[in-house]
């Protein structure tokens, strides 16, 4: 594909937190109604597409969700998903306020994490476009291993409960590797055919096993580098000869390992580390061309990360890196305190970098040059308030900002729209990479001529 439309969802974690030493004011599905208070005010729904064209949602098990809106660029995916952690930031700070009129004493806080203290997982999905095929399965199957493979890039680490450092929180959560159940199982890569799009062209690429990012320059190699190997599978680069012979065990051997000086065996039998894996497949996608300078800092950055993995001096990407930025954080602590951490000394330490509220570490370790930005602040205020112009969630915001204005009932999703309050058929906007359709003109058209 020439432009491929890409996105992620996130489920985040969350928690009401009362004075110290006292009780939890809220458990979690309390604190969740809370959070979601305003959004079931304004909208009657705790499920709903925002106006920068994502949905925001409170999902199964009383967890904040919150999809991006399709986008085409890494530098657009990175804004709107900081953007996603910004409105879940503000609707917890408002929380928080009413709690305390309330005379409620505590904050809510909200995390962007995959692991909770009792084991319970979180996950962080990821969607990319494809080109229907009757090769979709082979190529699943071909990317299962490179899946697993860059678990040990991006990984957010974890400390485990004996006190190990893992690379991946994600890695002890996921069931299979290729599977169309949801709930059953885990999958590596997710197969029911949900294409969110005209199902005679297209097909979703549903990719569950990542970590949630902190780092945007983990997420900008987390999509950019899955986006080169796409491309490369598309065109016909063959990497069905690095094909893992224990997709499910070396994910979970990698993690608890990060010194990954084991080597993996592959289905030929050839046996590589995994640094080494991650080298090929990067090589295999060199020569493809780059789009703009984000694709640059991508090889960069995986070029960088395979060494430090290799070499074990994590150094040269301890600022960009979620792993190597949480384990210096946890060791420059420990020094401070001239003392090993305490289990849950560590623990607080975890959720405060993954703490998306005012009490977050991120804005002070950014300050500090220890976390480093790829998108400017500026960039991701203007993604909480508008959709990316060149897919179709420009027409999707398009309508609700005009509904808005005008005090018109819609009801939006991926696909559809449709005026509430008209005999206007449906609309189905079939092609998620169309940013303009006459069709929608004529429906804001009508909603500015009947007001």
């Amino acid at each position: 594909m020439k432009r491929r439309v890409f996105g992620i969802e996130t489920e985040y974690g969350i928690a009401c937190v009362g004075p110290q030493g006292a009780k939890p004011p809220l458990d979690a599905e309390h604190a969740a109604r809370e959070l979601f208070t305003p959004v079931l005010a304004r909208h009657r729904s705790t499920n709903v597409f925002t106006v920068n064209g994502g949905r925001l949602y409170l999902d199964v098990g009383a967890h904040p969700e919150y999809a991006t809106a399709e986008c085409s660029t890494i530098r657009e995916l990175i804004a709107q998903d900081a953007a996603g952690s910004r409105i879940l930031a503000s609707l917890a700070a408002q929380a928080t306020r009413r709690m305390r009129e309330r005379g409620v004493g505590g904050r809510i806080h909200v995390f962007k994490n995959n692991v909770d203290a009792v084991g319970n997982s979180c996950g962080c999905h990821e969607n990319y476009l494809v080109k229907r095929s009757p090769q979709f399965r082979a190529m699943a199957d071909a990317l299962v291993s490179f899946f697993v493979a860059r678990s040990a890039l991006v990984g957010a680490g974890w400390v485990a409960p004996d006190g190990s450092y893992h690379l991946t929180q994600r890695a002890q959560a996921i069931d299979d590797e290729i599977s169309a159940a949801t709930t059953r199982t885990r999958p590596i890569i997710n197969t029911r055919d949900e294409p969110l799009a005209d199902a005679s062209a297209y097909r979703r690429l549903h990719v569950i096993v990542g970590d949630s990012s902190v780092s945007q320059a983990t997420t900008m190699l987390k999509i950019g580098s899955t986006c080169r190997m796409l491309t490369a599978v598309e065109r016909g680069i063959d990497i069905s000869d690095l094909c893992l012979a224990q997709p499910l065990r070396t994910l979970r051997e990698l993690s608890r390992d990060p010194s990954l000086k084991t080597p993996v065996e592959l289905r030929d039998g050839r046996r590589l580390t995994i640094p080494q894996l991650l080298e090929i497949y990067r090589e295999r996608v060199l020569n493809l061309e780059c789009d703009d300078e984000l694709d640059l800092r991508v090889m960069d950055l995986w070029a960088r990360g395979n060494e430090a993995l290799a070499t074990q001096q994590w150094g040269p990407i301890e600022t960009e890196l979620d792993f190597a930025i949480k384990y210096r954080l946890l060791q420059r602590a420990s020094a401070r305190a001239a003392r090993s951490l305490t289990k849950a000394e560590q623990t607080r330490l975890e959720l405060a970098y993954h703490d998306i509220t005012d009490a977050s570490l991120a804005p002070s370790l950014a300050a500090a040059g220890a976390l480093t930005s790829v998108v400017t602040d500026a960039e991701v205020e203007q993604a909480r308030h508008r959709a990316p112009t060149t897919t179709r969630a420009h027409l999707r915001a398009r309508v609700l900002a005009a509904a808005k204005e005008h005090g018109r009932d819609v009801s939006v999703d991926w696909l559809h729209i449709r005026l509430n309050d008209s005999r206007r058929p449906t609309l189905t906007l079939a092609d998620p990479l169309a940013s303009d359709n006459p069709d929608v003109e004529a429906l804001i058209a009508d909603m500015e001529d009947q007001q």
